[in-house]
Order: structure tokens, then sequence, then C-alpha cells
């Protein structure tokens, strides 16, 4: 985001009496176009190669994250406990999860600091970005990225971004840290075949030779640069040295992932899966992309995953027995209605059921003789509070598995919310990262502990 003048500061605009450099003019001899910005919306197909990177958390074990967001909450008279602590009774949505109860923890009173806007939030629910809602709005890293540009060179895939019928080039949780959003990946036919098909050696010898041309296209630009840099001002030069950087380190992320070209893939007993054709699938959409997640956890492919649930862009649902009468979206603007709160009861308990099967799923699998589950860290949440009125404080959320002690609910003002960033920020650290910063944390996550 932009620095906002200071009160009472007078604006003076920058002055140069230096000609105007044509862009074109720097980029003719290459014969190509590329930017800045493309170079970071390159960054999430590569993974990062930084001094100091760590490849497990101490003690040595892998850590992940997979983190969900459905943007239209949970109805909060269903979600949130009454008690706080570890003795609390479980509510009517958390009763379903009750025999993973000591492996999750449930948050109340917490939001991201001046998110606001509605539905715009969505994009900014592993950014924490302010004010998605304004004009000029740019958004910032996301957590899936953050952990994938530091420990995604471990792994096949630096990071996967997942969605459900999402809305394309509007809604996602994953960004760069130039703010360009990351398209999700909606076929989980397409998931599987990225994780565990491997190509032809004539497919594989083509990608490695389009890596290799990206780097040569890299050297034109920079060599390019590296001719300006003799008449440029002080402040210019100091953004081609931020360039050259980034070039140097694309370069690196790219001949790293020319490596992962030529080691095979996974062999998984599981057969490719068959997509769903209508929206209206929602709930079979959402346990294929749990399954793609623990699939890609399980064959350490990745460490971080991020899935959007764009429950806005959804029709009426097909629940098996049970079928809506309206869209998804419109049975969430309720009015306390009874006919509407009862078909989204029915709808967040699906979404309970499934992420009770998720745990249990992750549980079953023995990582080194430790359940999965303890080395996967889950955020489920929303960027509404309460889709009825479009709030975007007192967050419905859910953080399971990764090695910390659960068991209990973390109650926090509901009028005057504790960030949400700091959990952020401690998963940050259980993934072994020397972090005490994320977008507006303030810390840790008061009353959290690692097991």
């Amino acid at each position: 985001m932009q620095n906002q003048p200071r009160a009472g500061a007078v604006n003076v605009p920058f002055i140069s009496t230096q000609p105007a450099l044509s862009r074109r003019r720097f980029l003719r001899g290459a014969g190509i176009l590329l930017s800045l910005p493309l170079l970071d919306a390159m960054r999430p197909s590569f993974a990062s190669l930084r001094a100091g990177d760590v490849s497990t958390t101490p003690g040595g074990k892998p850590r992940r994250m997979l983190g969900i967001c459905n943007n239209l909450g949970l109805l909060p008279d269903h979600f949130f406990p009454k008690q706080s602590g570890r003795d609390y009774d479980l509510s009517p949505y958390l009763e379903i999860l009750k025999q993973h109860r000591n492996d999750f923890t449930v948050f109340s009173g917490v939001s991201h600091p001046d998110v606001d806007g509605g539905h715009p939030a969505d994009n900014c629910f592993l950014t924490a970005a302010r004010h998605p809602g304004s004009a000029g709005f740019r958004n910032t890293i996301s957590l899936d990225q953050y952990i994938g540009e530091r420990i995604g060179h471990l792994t096949r895939f630096p990071s996967l971004t997942f969605g459900v019928n999402v809305q394309q080039g509007q809604k996602s949780l994953a960004w760069t840290s130039s703010g360009v959003l990351i398209p999700c990946e909606e076929k989980a036919s397409d998931i599987y075949r990225r994780l565990f098909l491997r190509g032809t050696p004539e497919e594989m010898d083509n990608q490695v030779r389009k890596l290799e041309l990206g780097e040569s296209i890299l050297d034109a630009v920079a060599g390019q640069a590296k001719d300006l840099q003799r008449n440029v001002g002080a402040r210019d030069r100091d953004r081609l040295d931020q360039y050259f950087t980034s070039v140097r380190e694309l370069e690196q992320r790219m001949a790293m992932s020319k490596e992962w070209e030529h080691k095979p893939k996974p062999v998984v007993t599981a057969s490719v899966p068959l997509d769903p054709e209508s929206p209206r699938a929602y709930m079979e959409k959402v346990a294929l992309m749990y399954d793609m997640a623990r699939l890609a956890f399980e064959t350490d492919s990745t460490r971080s995953i991020s899935l959007m649930l764009d429950s806005v862009n959804s029709p009426a649902l097909d629940l098996g027995e049970t079928k809506t009468t309206d869209g998804y979206h419109n049975l969430s603007h309720h009015g306390k209605s009874e006919a509407k709160l009862s078909q989204l009861r029915s709808i967040d308990e699906w979404h309970m059921k499934l992420l009770a099967k998720l745990f249990s799923d992750l549980k079953a699998i023995q990582e080194d003789g430790e359940p999965l589950l303890d080395r996967t860290m889950i955020l489920y949440g929303s960027n509404l509070g309460n889709a009825n009125t479009h709030v975007t404080t007192n967050l419905p959320t859910l953080f399971a598995g990764g090695g910390f002690k659960h068991g209990q609910h973390l109650g926090f003002d509901k009028d005057r919310n504790y960030p949400l960033p700091n959990l952020f920020v401690s998963m940050l650290q259980r993934m072994g990262l020397e972090v005490d910063k994320f977008a507006s944390a303030t810390g840790t996550m008061r009353g959290l502990e690692m097991a």
C-alpha cells in the first residue's frame, strides 16, 4: 500500500531535470516486452533460493500449511462456543468435530485490522492488506506465497493454489509480493496430473527449453539495464539494483525448476479424480480439493496450499438428499427467515463433516511415526463474521494440527478484536522461519502454544 502524506504536509511532486527515458528504448535491443510486475507474477511458478533457507523446522520435521477461506462464513450462533478455555462446551457445529476436539483450537473475537469492505475482503484473507474496497487498493503477499518463497525450493511445487466455483481473475487467496493475483486451479483432475503424471521426454525437453529461454531473456534485459546505470539518478539506481537482484533470483529459481523436470514424480494408488460438471456439486468439489491437498502433503510435493471456497459465486447446491432452493449468496442474506436459516445450517454442517473427514484422513497417515495432521497446519475461516450483514469482524476461525497444544477456545474481545495476523506469525515460526512480523501482526497468537 502507498504511504499516506502526514497531516498538514504539502505534497511536492518529484521533478527531474533528466530527459524522459523511453521504456521501449530500454527493451528494443532484446525485441521483447518485459517489466517488473511480470517478473513478480512469474514468481509463484518457481522456488526461491535465499541465504539461510531452512529445510525443516528444528528437530528435522517438515511442516505444512493449508489455508481455507469460505467467503460466506458460518452462522455465528451455531459456530462459536459460549465458554472460553479448555473446558468449553462444543457448539452445534463443533459437535460434528468432537472426535478431533484435541486437534483444533477455535477462535472468537479475531479479525484483520482495517480489512473492511465486505465481500472484497476475501482476497485479503491470507494477506491482511488494509481497506480492500478502497480506490487504488493493491494487495500484498499472501501467507502461502510467503512460505513458498522461503522453503519452496524443497519441494517440486513451492505452493499450490486451489479453488471451488471461483470467479476467475477476480478471486484468489494467493497473491505475490507485488500484489498480483495467482489464479486458482479448479479441476481436481488437472491438479492430479500436475502432481503425479509425468510428461513424455519430448514434453519435458520442451519445458526445459522454455525455462532456458526465460533465462536468456532475463540476461538480455539485465544487460541493457546495467548500461543505464551511468545515466540515471540515485533513486533510479536503487530501483535498478532491486531489479538486478530479482532477475538473478528468478534465474536461480528457473535453474532449480529445470532440475525438478528431470526428477520422477511420486507414485500413488489413487486414480485420476472425476471432476463434477455442475457448480451445484459444490460439496463434492470441496471434498476433492481436500483429497488433492492430502495427496500433495503425503507425497511432500508442496508444503503450502491455499483454497478459496467461492460460496458467493455458487448457485443452489445439491447436498444429496437435501437440495437448496436458492443460490448460496442469496441464502446468506437470510433476514432471519427460518426456511433460509435451515438450509444454511445444512450447508454449514456439510462443511464441518468434510473438515472432520480431512482431519481423520491426515491422522491416518504416518510420517516418521507421527500422524501427518501433527505436521500440517489447517486454517479454516472466512473474511466475513456474519454474511447476512457483511461485517468483517469476529471472524469464525478454526485452526487444527501442526504441532500445537489444541483443545481450547481462545475467546477475545468481540468489540475490539484481537489481530488474526498474529496467528500467521505463529504459523510461520512453526514452519521454522525466523520472523516476528507479518502484515498487521503485533506479535504471535496469545494463548496458542507449540506442542
